[in-house]
């Protein structure tokens, strides 16, 4: 959008896209105590959730023990066929009420993660909107993106994962308790693998860790390749780089499987040991229950429940183990968002801003300096008065500080105090509102940007109110009318994304019509007519004779047709006024104007040094 001028901004401020996929720890106290504002609007879902996970864990817990007391209280001991029924009902409620809670478990935990996701997204939006200029010039959109969709998605599985954490960790507990309970010595036995699986898992969590990690890299670099291809497709074909392309795009992409397939196999390792020391633990159940069965130590029905709790134990360290790698993904994603949501706002309103009044059009820059990176001047002690309803052209080499201007006026980037003023109708803008500046103020710009919807509301965009007649006469003040109504529905004729399905003329003549359908008393043209065809130029140069009448007008341009006719000359360079008068005033002091003029501004990419500076020519 800056074009040159804020070139060196950029310089140091891109981190690598492998900062965003570092994992978190799996407790964050700023986190946690951030989600409980979201949480708590969902907090009757919130309590179902973990009342029914605790039911669902007691019945997960009741199984084997009933399968225990079945054995021995009942087919042991010839019951009835009356008791057998007594316990089938019960086998039955107990499944029933397992099914219930476990769905009842997942509704409101998908209630609660879906209104957390819709609240965390929301308030992005909405803080992304407030934000400057320069948080879009330092930040890239696709770590934006990776903020607003894949972040707030982790962060959005936050409760489901406490809660089956917590139901893990009971379920756990529960068993340990219920072995213990059914036969101490024989439970004591049972756990002896433990401290293999603990030492295994200390050797398999940082190894998990980092394949995971390489998995999150490796998506994210595919998705920046698939991205920048797809966004250049024409530069792409035009350049015939498609088979180029492909090979680098199956490089990365065999990268990520690569990664993928490594983290499956140390999953499925793991689960492999588990399995194995599942069967060790039951093994040795078996062999020593069976000696106890022997000795009248235990009970048939306790040892087929303590086989059954064998096999139920080790699936929540499982869980667990995969649940902790999840919530170290939740915790970094939180801290991301959150770090976003804290991004201070640095075009917010002064506590006593007052709203403008219906402007004359009068704009003055007032001994102006600005900068996007400290020690690097844009703009140097500018100054320029501009009355109302006079036309003004800005013109300079690439990089002078043009677009600086009119952006600092739009209030896109504010003036620091101490660094000078910009005032209209003898108002600092920093006194005002935003709203009642934009109110009186529009821009169109060199690159015409439509949204999709509706020519009618691309017209109307930030102005609904404005009758249909009034979004008539504007689009017929920019010559746009004819066209619109040649479209397959005049008005109503729906615009892709960009406005694609319309010539760039076009959708710039459509950005003219919106510019100026709210009767602004200034507009500011930034290049507005570089990348137009002629005739669409010759359109928008008989609009201006109306457009501009009775409105005050600043025009950045390099065409001369668009600013010979300016009231006033303004020539940039290197940040500073040089010139000032009109195209026959310039003319005739053969100064930098001069030159442009000579070169019909195309070829000047570089600030030029000035030659006539010693002639008084600024």
């Amino acid at each position: 959008m800056m074009g040159g001028d804020r070139g060196g901004m950029l310089q140091g401020t891109r981190r690598g896209h492998i900062d965003d996929e570092v994992f978190g720890s799996v407790y964050n106290r700023r986190v946690v105590l951030r989600m409980i504002p979201y949480m708590f609007r969902y907090k009757g879902f919130a309590v179902i959730a973990t009342l029914s996970m605790l039911v669902f864990t007691g019945t997960q817990i009741a199984v084997p023990w009933l399968v225990a007391i079945g054995i021995d209280e009942y087919i042991l001991s010839d019951a009835t066929f009356g008791q057998l029924t007594v316990l089938f009902a019960v086998f039955v409620g107990v499944a029933g009420l397992n099914w219930v809670s476990n769905y009842a478990q997942q509704l409101a935990m998908a209630k609660v993660g879906q209104g957390i996701l819709f609240g965390l997204r929301r308030d992005m939006f909405g803080h992304l909107q407030k934000l400057s200029l320069s948080y879009y010039d330092k930040t890239e959109v696709g770590r934006i993106m990776s903020r607003v969709q894949g972040d707030s998605g982790q962060l959005q599985e936050f409760m489901a994962l406490v809660v089956m954490t917590l139901g893990d960790m009971l379920s756990l507990a529960g068993i340990v308790v219920m072995l213990m309970v059914l036969n101490l010595k024989l439970g004591l036995i049972s756990m002896v693998t433990i401290p293999i699986l603990i030492i295994i898992m200390a050797f398999w969590q940082p190894y998990a860790r980092k394949a995971f990690m390489r998995v999150r890299v490796a998506i994210s670099i595919v998705n920046g390749a698939l991205n920048e291809n797809i966004t250049g497709i024409r530069v792409v074909q035009s350049m015939n780089r498609q088979d180029r392309n492909m090979e680098i795009f199956d490089g990365k992409n065999r990268d990520h499987l690569g990664a993928n397939l490594f983290a499956s196999r140390l999953s499925s390792g793991l689960i492999g040991v588990v399995d194995v020391l599942t069967a060790v633990s039951i093994v040795l159940a078996l062999t020593f229950g069976a000696q106890m069965i022997l000795n009248n130590e235990l009970e048939v029905g306790a040892l087929v429940g303590f086989i059954l709790y064998i096999q139920r134990f080790f699936d929540p360290i499982r869980n667990l183990t995969m649940q902790y790698t999840q919530l170290q993904r939740s915790m970094a994603s939180g801290s991301r968002i959150f770090d976003l949501l804290d991004t201070p706002l640095d075009l917010e309103d002064a506590p006593d801003a007052v709203e403008l009044p219906r402007l004359r059009g009068e704009v003055e820059f007032r001994n102006l300096n600005f900068s996007y990176v400290p020690e690097e001047p844009i703009l140097k002690k500018v100054n320029l008065h501009v009355n109302p309803g006079e036309t003004v052209a800005i013109v300079g080499p690439t990089g002078a500080g043009k677009t600086s201007m009119v952006s600092l006026l739009s209030r896109f980037y504010d003036v620091p105090r101490g660094d000078g003023a910009i005032l209209v109708d003898g108002w600092d803008i920093r006194d005002v509102t935003r709203n009642s500046l934009a109110r009186q103020m529009s821009m169109v710009l060199q690159e015409p940007f439509l949204f999709s919807g509706t020519v009618r509301e691309n017209i109307k965009y930030n102005n609904g109110d404005v009758t249909d007649m009034r979004m008539i006469e504007a689009a017929q003040a920019v010559n746009a009318h004819n066209f619109i109504m040649r479209l397959e529905n005049g008005y109503d004729t729906y615009l892709a994304e960009r406005g694609v399905n319309l010539s760039l003329g076009q959708r710039q003549l459509l950005s003219f019509a919106r510019a100026i359908v709210a009767d602004p008393r200034v507009l500011i043209l930034d290049e507005a007519t570089a990348n137009i065809d002629s005739y669409t130029e010759v359109l928008i140069q008989r609009a201006l004779q109306n457009l501009l009448e009775d409105r005050t007008a600043i025009v950045i341009a390099h065409r001369l047709s668009t600013i010979r006719g300016a009231d006033k000359i303004v020539v940039l360079n290197l940040g500073e006024v040089v010139e000032e008068g009109t195209h026959d005033q310039l003319l005739a002091r053969n100064g930098l104007y001069s030159r442009l003029y000579a070169m019909n501004y195309a070829s000047i990419e570089e600030p030029l040094e000035l030659a006539g500076r010693a002639d008084g020519d600024s």
